[in-house]
């Protein structure tokens, strides 16, 4: 669940009040502070005056009363002002009398130093105090007074002081509220405003029209920036148009294209289709005119027979090919072929053949490949025909190397030659039907055209590896048979 954010004015709010937090936070304790060092010294001074005070009068009983009366004195004066013991000390410091609250009588030094004045803290039944001890002309004279009150009248000082602090850090914030709500927050939220409507598909920007300056120029730079962005919008809608009508005239000249090149085809396969069946119908045709004239003898009769069931037989591989160039897709096995045995049955095909007495052919298959989606008679034949074709173009003493291997697409059929390789000018054309580099007579260029199509309706992929050296090499990718 997604966490929600704070809004502008509660942010600012917050840190408003954190700062005001800040700022009146130390103040108060700072005057509450002083406030209690100041009533205490004014405690102090009060209390001296009034231990003065008590000395004289009690100086004044001294010279005048008796020890009775005195101490009937004494005891009058406690609870006066805040006075809780009295103590009289002779000249030699020595106490001669302690009257008042037991704590505070208990807080009366035994014995003083003449002749010094001295203020020091006491306790008192109600709190703390603090005492006094005055010379006289008699010894001194002390006295303890509780200060517990001093805590009473700062109290509403304090309290008063904080509700005024309060109130002055409520009002701070409800003006900064109404300041900042209509300075910053209300313009920002009139920008979002617009720029959701621009977003939705309205084609201006509308300025808030109060705001600070700042924010009035943000929202004359998010007009300018909305309106170079409408005019890119439309210069890139213009392109848009444009293209997909060049695409269309692109469709359109590829289409002629397609078909013009499919023309040329039809022109090429007829032309050489025209010259692979021509040759021998013209032999033919040649033969049967000697056949029809006559005057041959029995053996010259049988040779030309000969001669002609072999040049049909030509037409008849020729045509053979040609239809299994334009069907290919039939080719597919879903059973699947095995790549080692058919290999090894191409080799026990041509190894008799003339062509490759003198060629030194190797084999090398990976063992245990997996059945590809290719009949073993369609893989024969399209090893044969590159087997063959290595064989013619490296001649005697040359090298044909048959390799078959897993790869990443299923199993790599190579052969390679060291011959003298393929010619830059048919490279592109080397797969096309009626495509060679033969001499006249010994091919009829749709070994590799039967071949790509035998492969790519299995599914795979046959190429010319444009990086090997020494020869060439032809490179087959066929996908395995998948089992369920």
């Amino acid at each position: 669940m997604a966490s929600v954010k704070p809004g502008l004015r509660l942010q600012l709010l917050l840190l408003l009040g954190g700062l005001l937090l800040l700022g009146l936070l130390p103040l108060y304790f700072a005057v509450s502070t002083y406030t209690r060092v100041t009533l205490q010294e004014v405690r102090y001074a009060s209390a001296r005056s009034l231990g003065r005070a008590v000395a004289g009068h009690v100086s004044e009983a001294r010279e005048r009363r008796t020890q009775a009366e005195l101490m009937e004195l004494l005891h009058s004066e406690i609870g006066a002002s805040g006075l809780e013991a009295i103590g009289v000390y002779d000249p030699q410091g020595k106490a001669i009398a302690r009257v008042g609250e037991p704590v505070a009588v208990d807080q009366l030094p035994e014995s003083v130093v003449p002749g010094s004045e001295r203020v020091f803290p006491a306790r008192t039944n109600y709190g703390p105090g603090i005492a006094v001890v005055v010379p006289d002309a008699h010894g001194a004279v002390a006295a303890v007074l509780r200060t517990d009150d001093d805590a009473a009248r700062v109290a509403p000082l304090l309290r008063l002081f904080a509700l005024y602090t309060a109130v002055i850090a409520f009002a701070l914030l409800l003006l900064s509220y109404f300041v900042l709500t209509r300075w910053i927050v209300r313009p920002l939220d009139s920008l979002g405003r617009a720029a959701s409507r621009v977003v939705q598909g309205a084609r201006k920007l509308e300025l808030p029209r109060s705001g600070a300056r700042e924010l009035t120029q943000l929202g004359i730079s998010l007009r300018q920036m909305t309106e170079h962005l409408i005019a890119e919008e439309e210069a890139l809608r213009r392109k848009v148009d444009e293209v997909e009508q060049a695409t269309r005239e692109l469709k359109a000249t590829q289409a002629n294209l397609v078909r013009s090149e499919r023309l040329a085809s039809v022109g090429r396969l007829a032309a050489g289709l025209a010259h692979e069946i021509g040759n021998p119908i013209a032999a033919l045709i040649g033969l049967e005119d000697l056949l029809i004239e006559g005057g041959l003898d029995e053996a010259e009769q049988r040779d030309f027979l000969l001669r002609m069931r072999k040049e049909t037989e030509r037409i008849h591989n020729i045509l053979r090919d040609l239809l299994q160039f334009a069907r290919p897709a039939q080719g597919e096995s879903a059973e699947g072929g095995d790549v080692e045995t058919a290999v090894y049955d191409t080799v026990t095909l041509v190894t008799p053949q003339k062509a490759l007495q003198d060629i030194a052919l190797e084999v090398d298959t990976f063992p245990d490949l997996p059945a590809v989606r290719m009949s073993r008679e369609q893989l024969v034949q399209v090893l044969l025909n590159l087997v063959m074709n290595a064989a013619d173009a490296c001649g005697a003493g040359g090298r044909v190397v048959v390799r078959a291997e897993p790869s990443s697409q299923g199993v790599r059929l190579t052969v390679e030659d060291d011959g003298p390789g393929v010619s830059p000018k048919v490279l592109e054309q080397l797969f096309e039907p009626f495509v060679t580099t033969k001499e006249v007579g010994k091919g009829t260029g749709l070994g590799l055209s039967v071949c790509r199509g035998l492969v790519e309706a299995a599914g795979g992929h046959i190429d010319l590896d444009p990086d090997y050296e020494g020869g060439a090499r032809f490179i087959v990718e066929l996908p395995i048979v998948a089992h369920d």
